[in-house]
C-alpha cells in the first residue's frame, strides 16, 4: 500500500477545492453576465425597433397632412381645374410645405384627363405642372414662391394621362386614403410610395384623385446610420419580402439587362440578413396583432446566438411594413468569455485568497449588475436617470458606459438638451399607470407651449439663430419649474411641462408665471434683440381633463390654440 505524504494530503483536496471554488465563480460571473447581457440587449433591441417605428409614422402622417391641406376631406372640386387653378396652386403650395422631406410633389388629375402637380426643389422654389386637356402635353412652370408669376420652363415630349397611372386607379376604387405598391422612381432612381385620395365633385360623384409621393430615401438613411454595435444590422421589408430600406445592403440593383429592380431580403448578398428573413418568414405571414416589438433567438450557420427584434407597421391606408434589429450575442459576450477564463487562472493561483476574491468578485459583479438592471426598467419605464456611477474598466464598465449613451440618445432632445417626446410620454404613462393602481401619485398638469412666429425667425433670420432661440428658451424654461417637475421638447416650437403636485394651486399659477415671463423677455442674441419668444400656453389637468396621455395633450393643445386666439384679439383691439 502507498503510503501519503501529508503534503499530499493537504494539498490535493485544497488544489480541488481551490479550483472547484474557481470554476464556481466563473460560472456564476457567466452567467450573471450572460443574462445581464441579454436583459440590456432586448431592451436595446426594442427600443432601436421603436424608433424605427416611429420614423416610418413621421413620415406617414406627413402625407397625410400633406393629402389634408391639399384637399380637405369633403371639399368639393370643379369639373374644370381652370376655374379653380390660383386656388389648387395655392393649396398645393401650402400642403407641399409641410414636409419638404419626404412630402415635396403633390398633384392632382380628374376623369376628363387634366392634371395639377406642384413639386418642390426648395422651401421657396417649385414647379407647377399643367395641362388641360387630355390631348395636351403638360407645360412645366418655374415658381419661386406662393404668390410668384409662374415662368414656363418646357413641355413634356411624351404625353402625360393621368387617368392610366396606378396612383389614379388606386385612389379612383377607394373611398379613402390608399397606397400603392412601392416603386423606383425615374428621376430621384429612390424608392418611392404614393398615397393616394377620391376627390368628389359638386354632383356629388367621383371627379379625380389627388396624391403625393413619400420619398423612402430619408428612411433608408435613417436606418443605414443606426449605430448600435459591430455586428448589428437593421432593416425594413415589405411582408413579401422585398427591402424598403437595409443597413448592410442596397434596396436596389441592376438586372443582367442594366435595369434598376429592387432587392428581396433573400437575395440581398448578406447572409446574417437572409438567415433572419428566412427565420422570420413564418411570424410576417400573420396579421397584425400586437403594435408593441416582439423579440426572438437563433443559431445561424456560423454557430452564433442572434437576438432578434421586429415591430409590423399598419396604417390602416393599405401599408404594412415590418421594421427589424438583430444583435450577434458575440457582439456582447466575446470579452466577457475571456475575462471569465481569466478569473479561472487567477483563482487557481491565488490559493490563499481564493475564497476571499471569489466572494469580493461576486459582489462587486452582482452589485453593478442590478444597477445596471434597475436602469433597464427604468429606462423602460420612461424615467430620465442621471448617469450611472459605475466606474470600471471592464465589459461592464463598458456596458453601463454605452447603456448610459443610449439612454440619453433615447430621451434626450438632441438640440435642447430637455428630454425628448418619447421620454415624455413614457414618463406620463408611468405616472397614470402608478396613479390608477392606487399609489400615492398627486394630481398633475400639463403646459403646453407653442413659440409664436418661430417659422419668420427661422425664414428671417435663418435656421442657426432658429436653433440658439430653441436653446435659449429650453435653459429658461429648466430654469423656471421646480425640483421633480419636467420639462420637454415635444415638436419643433412646441413644449411641454409636468407639474408633479397641483392640489397646490399656487404652485401651479407661480410656474405658469415663471413661463409667461420668460416667454416676454427680450432673446440674447445680437441678431434678434428687439424681440420677445412670445406664445401661447394651454393647461390640462389630470385627472380632471382626461385620463390617458392623448386625451390630456387633446385638451392641453385646444386650450393652446385658445390662449393663442385670445392674445391675438388683445392685440388687434390695442
Amino acid at each position: 500500500m502507498t503510503k501519503l505524504s501529508l503534503r499530499s494530503v493537504l494539498i490535493f483536496p485544497y488544489v480541488v477545492l481551490v479550483v472547484f471554488l474557481a470554476l464556481a465563480i466563473g460560472s456564476l460571473s457567466y452567467s450573471a453576465g450572460y443574462h445581464a447581457v441579454q436583459t440590456v440587449s432586448n431592451h436595446l433591441l426594442e427600443e432601436t425597433v421603436s424608433r424605427i417605428s416611429q420614423a416610418i409614422d413621421r413620415h406617414v402622417v406627413g402625407s397625410v397632412a400633406t393629402l389634408e391641406v391639399a384637399f380637405p376631406d369633403g371639399m368639393l372640386m370643379d369639373a374644370d381645374i381652370k376655374s379653380n387653378l390660383n386656388n389648387i396652386r395655392d393649396r398645393f403650395w401650402s400642403a407641399s410645405s409641410l414636409h419638404l422631406d419626404p412630402n415635396n410633389y403633390v398633384y392632382y388629375g380628374n376623369k376628363a384627363g387634366q392634371a395639377i402637380g406642384l413639386y418642390r426643389y426648395s422651401i421657396k422654389k417649385g414647379e407647377l405642372r399643367v395641362k388641360y386637356t387630355p390631348e395636351e402635353h403638360r407645360k412645366f412652370y418655374e415658381l419661386n414662391g406662393i404668390n410668384s408669376t409662374p415662368t414656363l420652363l418646357s413641355i413634356e415630349e411624351k404625353n402625360f394621362d393621368p387617368r392610366v397611372r396606378p396612383w389614379f386607379h388606386a385612389g379612383s376604387r377607394n373611398n379613402n386614403d390608399t397606397w400603392t405598391s412601392v416603386y423606383i422612381d425615374f428621376r430621384t432612381h429612390d424608392l418611392i410610395a404614393t398615397r393616394a385620395r377620391q376627390v368628389i365633385g359638386r354632383d356629388g360623384m367621383f371627379e379625380g384623385v389627388v396624391a403625393t409621393d413619400m420619398s423612402l430615401k430619408s428612411l433608408n438613411d435613417f436606418v443605414s446610420n443606426l449605430n448600435i454595435s459591430e455586428n448589428a444590422i437593421a432593416f425594413i421589408i415589405e411582408p413579401d419580402g422585398q427591402l424598403i430600406a437595409s443597413s448592410v445592403s442596397p434596396n436596389i440593383k441592376r438586372n443582367k439587362d442594366g435595369i434598376k429592380t429592387r432587392v428581396k431580403a433573400d437575395q440581398s448578398g448578406n447572409a446574417l440578413l437572409s438567415d433572419i428573413y428566412s427565420q422570420m418568414v413564418p411570424l410576417i405571414s400573420e396579421k397584425v396583432t400586437n403594435d408593441k416589438p416582439e423579440t426572438f433567438s437563433f443559431t445561424d450557420d456560423l454557430q452564433r446566438e442572434i437576438y432578434v427584434a421586429y415591430n409590423k407597421f399598419e396604417d390602416g391606408a393599405g401599408l404594412e411594413w415590418i421594421n427589424v434589429v438583430a444583435i450577434p450575442s458575440s457582439d456582447f459576450m466575446g470579452d466577457i468569455k475571456y475575462n471569465i477564463f481569466q478569473t479561472i487562472l487567477l483563482g487557481i493561483l491565488a490559493t490563499g485568497l481564493a475564497g476571499i476574491i471569489g466572494f469580493i468578485i461576486l459582489q462587486w459583479v452582482t452589485r453593478d449588475l442590478k444597477v445596471l438592471s434597475h436602469a433597464v426598467n427604468n429606462v423602460n419605464s420612461g424615467y430620465i436617470e442621471e448617469p450611472i456611477n459605475i466606474q470600471r474598466n471592464d465589459e461592464i464598465g463598458d456596458l453601463a458606459k454605452n447603456f448610459s449613451a443610449m439612454q440619453r440618445r433615447l430621451h434626450t432632445d438632441y438640440l435642447t438638451g430637455l428630454p425628448n417626446r418619447y421620454a415624455f410620454e413614457q414618463r406620463l404613462k408611468t405616472k397614470i399607470e402608478k396613479y390608477n393602481s392606487g399609489e400615492n401619485i398627486n394630481p398633475f398638469a400639463i403646459l403646453f407651449i407653442d413659440l409664436n412666429d418661430f417659422k419668420k425667425i427661422n425664414d428671417v433670420y435663418g435656421h442657426d439663430v432658429g436653433d440658439q432661440v430653441l436653446i435659449q428658451f429650453a435653459d429658461r424654461v429648466r430654469s423656471a419649474i421646480g425640483h421633480g417637475d419636467l420639462a420637454a421638447r415635444f415638436a419643433g416650437d412646441e413644449f411641454v411641462i409636468v407639474i408633479n403636485d397641483v392640489n397646490n394651486k399656487d404652485y401651479l399659477e407661480t410656474v405658469l408665471s415663471r413661463v409667461k415671463q420668460t416667454l416676454s423677455e427680450p432673446l440674447n442674441s445680437s441678431d434678434v434683440f428687439t424681440d420677445s419668444f412670445g406664445g401661447a400656453i394651454g393647461v390640462a389637468n389630470y385627472p380632471e381633463d382626461g385620463s390617458t396621455i392623448d386625451q390630456l395633450l387633446v385638451v392641453a393643445d385646444n386650450n393652446m390654440y385658445a390662449n393663442k386666439a385670445e392674445i391675438k384679439k388683445i392685440i388687434k383691439h390695442l
